[in-house]
């Protein structure tokens, strides 16, 4: 990614080498570049190559281990976070209703009732993603998908600008994925910005612009059907002169 980027007035998030770890060790290679306010970005690369962890920064669960991020006019903005699945407790004794009308604690406070309007709002989330007839099922008493599109839901509510997904289709059906895909979509035309962490190649580029790869030592950054276009076995996997490096 070129240097003006860095001074790009649409930024969302800027990085300026942005080493992301834990404890203080770093994973992989600094990241400069920026995030578009509006952009719909996926993260690639191999099982321990970061793509969690830069995840999880900029949503400002871990500090970075050198470098910094910031964000564009305003500071930074209210986020909507999905971790992956298996770092979620579905035993909490809780209905589906109650999770999705979570995503209003922002503007109504933790525990309050909701108003009319963010009431109407949390069932039109439900029927978006079709959980309307489970809305007082427990929580612990859904399928994968069900779980998902209930996390999706919460979503739709929180009306966060910055969206940030990891692994949102991992050990769920083809019909699920479907439905959430069109969910980001939806999400993206409303002007979100979103930043999905994900394994399948041809969803990215079917439906992705813009693709980060996160590789040991040579990070790319740039349009979808670049980043991830095919390769014969004999060449390197990117090219310096097709695109630039992170």
């Amino acid at each position: 990614m070129g240097r003006h980027h860095l001074v790009d007035d649409a930024a969302m998030i800027t990085l300026r080498n942005l080493l992301t770890g834990y404890q203080g060790q770093g994973i992989g290679v600094p990241l400069v570049g920026c995030f578009a306010s509006g952009s719909m970005t996926a993260i690639v690369g191999a099982n321990g190559s970061g793509k969690s962890t830069l995840l999880k920064t900029l949503a400002g669960l871990l500090p970075p281990v050198q470098g910094s991020l910031s964000f564009g006019q305003g500071g930074r903005p209210r986020v909507g976070y999905l971790p992956q699945q298996a770092e979620m407790d579905r035993q909490f004794p809780l209905t589906v209703f109650d999770v999705v009308a979570m995503g209003c604690w922002p503007t109504c406070g933790l525990l309050r009732r909701l108003h009319r309007a963010q009431q109407a709002a949390v069932w039109q989330a439900l029927t978006r993603v079709g959980l309307e007839a489970l809305s007082h099922r427990a929580i612990s008493t859904l399928s994968g998908g069900q779980f998902q599109r209930m996390l999706f839901a919460r979503l739709l509510v929180q009306e966060a600008p910055l969206i940030l997904l990891d692994e949102p289709f991992s050990g769920i059906d083809k019909p699920t994925c479907g439905l959430l895909m069109t969910v980001i979509e939806q999400l993206h035309r409303q002007g979100r910005t979103i930043i999905v962490v994900l394994h399948d190649n041809q969803l990215v580029v079917e439906h992705f612009p813009q693709t980060l790869w996160l590789t040991p030592e040579r990070p790319v950054w740039g349009p979808s059907a670049q980043v991830l276009a095919p390769w014969p076995e004999s060449a390197a996997p990117l090219s310096a002169c097709r695109l630039q490096s992170v």
